[in-house]
This record gives structure tokens, sequence and C-alpha cells, in this order.
């Protein structure tokens, strides 16, 4: 697909069309619970129901970035190992310290 750079990043990576549209797809329906849920808040539903929502929506972003993590250790940590750059498991690893706190 195409090479995507923001001004957070401080490298980048071009994914496949496959991976690129699963992962937008993704973040659209996770896009679409949060306005739900803000919805939700606006016209003053119960407590609970919106609580529930909003687990539902956190499960989803913890798929994508389930699906993002297997999708970078099949791909550039790989490609990274195999090029001899064994720095890229101590930036793996530090991410997944980032990502269960």
């Amino acid at each position: 697909m195409e090479k995507t750079k923001c001004s957070c990043c401080r490298k980048t990576k071009e994914r496949s069309e496959s991976e690129y549209k699963s992962l937008i797809n993704r973040l659209n329906r996770i896009e679409g619970q949060i306005r739900g849920i803000k919805g939700m808040v606006e016209n003053n539903a119960y407590c609970t129901d919106i609580l529930v929502q909003a687990a539902a929506a956190n499960a989803a972003l913890n798929a994508f970035n389930r699906e993002l993590l297997s999708n970078h250790i099949r791909t550039c940590v790989a490609e990274d190992i195999k090029a001899g750059k064994e720095e890229t498991l101590d930036d793996l690893l530090a991410t997944l310290q980032k990502l269960m706190k």
C-alpha cells in the first residue's frame, strides 16, 4: 500500500493493502462505537449501559492492538532479526511493557 509517516513516529512501515484495509476497518468500527458511547452520555443513558458499551469498545481496541502487534512481529521484527538488528528485540520488549501497564 503506501508508506505512512506521522509526526509522532520515528519510523514508517509499508503495509500490504489487505493489512491496511483490515486495520482501517477495525479503527472505523471503534470510532463508531466511541461516537455511540458519546451519544449515550449526551442522551443521559443509564450508567451500566454506557459501561457495557465502553467495555466493548475497549475489547475492540485490544483486538486492534493484537492484530497490529502480530503483524509487527511477523514483518518488522522478523525482518530486522534476519538482518542482524538485535536492538529490535529491545524495542519490542519495551513496547510490550507499555502495552501491559
